[in-house]
């Protein structure tokens, strides 16, 4: 099994590839709305209005993409670099996962694959920033980084804000903290 051989609606379609002496490109179907990271996170250049639905749409088709990463190919597929930039969205805003450069097939029976520890700071699960051990929970905390961004509107680390909310995880549970203390 190859990522090449996947096909899923809310997976990025590779139509083609090109090799050239030691120059190599893929060819994936044209996203026109760009990345969520672009879209909804960006500097405001988009005109795309993200509705409480159109949020919810696009927490969903996540999952199921990764669902299916998950469950459906044998052997399973982790992704290892769930994150906005890499979810693209069609003219329906519709989500694609793409960049799969990071992916492990995990094999059969496996509990989980020890590796190089790769990926982008922030979305990285403990364990496998710690351990450097990747289980398919690996993509489950970074989809859920992603689903605070989604939610709140806001990257998950931004240096422009004050100290205190520069990290959205840290500032998540500092507000939880809060409401579990009254």
């Amino acid at each position: 099994m190859s990522i090449s051989n996947i096909s899923h609606g809310n997976l990025v379609s590779l139509y083609g590839y090109c090799v050239e002496g030691n120059q190599r490109i893929l060819v994936y179907n044209y996203l026109e709305n760009n990345s969520l990271a672009q879209t909804l996170l960006g500097s405001g250049r988009s005109n795309i209005q993200f509705n409480w639905r159109s949020r919810v749409n696009i927490c969903l088709g996540i999952a199921r993409g990764l669902a299916y990463l998950h469950d459906d190919v044998n052997p399973h597929i982790v992704h290892r670099d769930i994150k906005a930039s890499n979810i693209l969205l069609d003219k329906d805003l519709t989500p694609k996962i793409s960049d799969f450069g990071l992916a492990k097939l995990l094999p059969p029976n496996a509990s989980h694959i020890s590796t190089r520890v790769a990926g982008t700071l922030g979305y990285l699960a403990p364990e496998y920033a710690i351990r450097g051990q990747v289980t398919r929970k690996s993509d489950v905390y970074s989809f859920g980084v992603l689903l605070l961004e989604i939610v709140s509107g806001r990257s998950n680390t931004s240096s422009r804000l004050p100290y205190e909310d520069q990290i959205l995880l840290e500032k998540y549970w500092h507000v939880r903290n809060l409401e579990c203390i009254k």
